[in-house]
């Protein structure tokens, strides 16, 4: 809404603009100063009652002198102090509240509307601003808006002075509440009751604690239904008609008082069975524990000593008097002698495994069971059905009637009226500004997650955590690996280690040193008859090695051509000459062919 306004071009009457060259007051968020330039807002459209207190004075505000009644005649008083005053963190110039000052004592203050709030045709929209400056350990920082009658006074305001809705934050130990009660009229009794709204699905913790200015604001409309907001935020909704409770309308039926049950009715589920017997060796004599037969008296035991002596080291105190406090004895303490046990000993205490009871019949289900009774329904004398229960009683008076513990509680920028665009604009030149000031003044993420470590010690591991754990990864993932890994790769097979020229020739010469080698030995264990033989054999080796030197100058011409000499173009020149045992084996394959 507030963005929206300020768009269509309205202009607060509270600001904030920047100011680089910054003079005090401000606020600072980052290098960036916030001066503050403040005006007191003015309502724009039909109100029924505002205050801002920003002119130092409760003017129209009216003080209680009435007393609180079956309390304590020490603090029945309504004598709680109230002052005017800035708050104390993230302070606007210009702007004041009213502060509740007093711990532990009544407070009861109240003013008179403009007129009268009827309830008709219109919505109601009541808010206002609260601040715990100082928390809240037990207290409330509701407000009361007064039924209209001829006998209201606000000098006699009390907690007993008629209401038509209570409205409000309120805290006692871990209990957190927001208030929205109205008091209801019985149309046949007439008599009033207190319905209550369902309670806020939310967590209302961090407003009592964190003390921040909330803004507080309750909407009720003529279809029956109803908003609570804080900051602007629905918190509760609902039907006067449904979420309230107790309800609006009573039962149509209701039980009959005058209804009892028979004396024959029979409500029993089950029952014992007549016809079980109890067993003939059932014992019922043994007892449920025994002492135990298999324990011994442990050695040490003394049983002539105490189990607790009187202190030694203790003296009696000097203001004992005999003849008020009677005779002064020592007290006790267990005997250090005691180290095994003192004291007569007995056998420990074991369950009797014969032991089995008192015998009882089973149980079985009842044969006759007629249900769980109930009294009739019968319809209800006061049955009634309001459909539109918005119409409450009148009220002319805001109050504030408080107990707290903890002081210092600021109300600011209230406003009472029946258009939630009015509430909205007065709380963007109120409510807003503080807000915005409050949002330039917070440490930064740092300062933040320290406070939050003091508070909950576990957060300290949270973050070792998430700062450790980008320093182990990157240690893991970007740590040089060793040189002998690579070394490691290459001793795996000698097929992926490069070669250089002369090993490529030396390689050539020792094939043909073992060609030859191999070709006499076989020559020699044959028949060396057929000459003819021997010419081919050898005709054959020759084009062997002549084929075989050809490859070998190829691949030299290769590696020369390329020196970066990758895996695969390695292993391929490797294939092409052989790792030294091709030759001889294909001249092997060869003489078997010719033999």
């Amino acid at each position: 809404m507030g963005a929206k306004w300020l768009a269509q071009g309205h202009t607060p009457s509270k600001c904030l603009r920047l100011n680089l060259n910054s003079g005090p007051p401000y606020s600072r968020a980052g290098s960036i100063h916030f001066a503050v330039k403040y005006k007191t807002p003015q309502p724009i459209g039909e109100v029924y009652f505002t205050e801002t207190f920003d002119n130092g004075i409760l003017t129209g505000w009216v003080l209680s002198k009435a007393r609180k009644e079956d309390t304590d005649e020490n603090i029945a008083k309504y004598d709680g102090r109230w002052e005017i005053e800035d708050l104390k963190e993230n302070r606007v110039p210009g702007d004041r509240g009213l502060v509740l000052k007093s711990q532990a004592k009544h407070h009861a203050i109240s003013a008179l509307l403009a007129k009268p709030f009827i309830f008709a045709d219109k919505p109601l929209i009541v808010q206002y601003e609260v601040n715990f400056q100082n928390g809240m350990d037990c207290g409330g920082a509701y407000i009361k808006l007064l039924t209209d009658n001829d006998y209201l006074n606000l000098e006699n305001f009390f907690d007993k002075t008629p209401y038509t809705i209570m409205f409000g934050p309120d805290k006692c130990g871990e209990e957190h509440k927001l208030h929205f009660i109205f008091r209801y009229k019985h149309p046949k009794t007439e008599v009033f009751e207190e319905k209550h709204a369902k309670i806020p699905n939310v967590d209302l913790k961090k407003f009592f604690s964190d003390k921040k200015t909330h803004l507080y604001t309750l909407v009720m409309n003529p279809d029956n239904t109803f908003e609570v907001y804080i900051d602007q935020v629905v918190v509760n909704q609902g039907s006067l008609l449904e979420d309230v409770d107790p309800p609006i309308n009573p039962p149509k039926e209701i039980e009959d008082p005058n209804d009892k049950k028979p004396d024959d009715w029979d409500d029993r589920l089950e029952i014992p069975d007549d016809i079980s017997v109890k067993p003939e060796d059932w014992d019922e004599s043994q007892p449920a524990q025994i002492a135990d037969p298999d324990a011994f008296k442990p050695e040490g035991w003394l049983d002539d000593e105490l189990e607790y002596i009187e202190d030694p080291n203790a003296e009696k105190p000097p203001d004992w008097n005999e003849d008020m406090d009677g005779k002064w004895e020592a007290p006790l303490i267990p005997n250090p002698a005691c180290k095994i046990g003192c004291g007569q000993w007995q056998h420990p205490m074991i369950d009797n495994p014969k032991y089995r009871g008192k015998w009882e019949p089973p149980m079985i289900d009842n044969p006759n069971y007629q249900g769980e009774w109930t009294p009739r329904k019968i319809p209800n004398p006061d049955y009634y059905e309001d459909r539109n229960p918005f119409l409450l009683s009148s009220f002319s008076a805001l109050g504030l009637e408080l107990w707290s513990m903890t002081s210092d509680i600021y109300f600011d920028n209230f406003i009472i009226c029946s258009d939630k665009e009015i509430a909205d604009r007065w709380a963007e030149d109120s409510w807003m500004v503080k807000k915005l000031v409050a949002r330039a003044n917070e440490p930064g993420v740092f300062t933040q997650l320290l406070t939050a470590a003091e508070e909950r010690w576990w957060l300290w591991i949270i973050y070792a955590l998430t700062a450790g754990l980008p320093l182990v990864l990157i240690t893991l993932f970007c740590w040089p690996r060793k040189k002998k890994d690579e070394d490691a790769e290459y001793k795996k097979t000698d097929i992926h280690k490069p070669q250089t020229k002369g090993a490529l020739e030396q390689e050539v010469k020792e094939e043909k040193a073992t060609l030859e080698n191999t070709t006499d030995l076989e020559e020699e264990k044959e028949n060396q008859d057929d000459g003819e033989i021997e010419k081919e054999e050898d005709d054959e080796t020759e084009e062997k090695s002549e084929e075989e030197n050809e490859t070998i100058d190829e691949q030299e011409e290769g590696s020369k051509s390329n020196k970066s000499g990758s895996e695969d173009e390695m292993k391929e020149a490797d294939e092409s000459t052989g790792s030294g045992d091709g030759p001889v084996k294909s001249v092997r394959k060869r003489r078997i062919r010719k033999d």
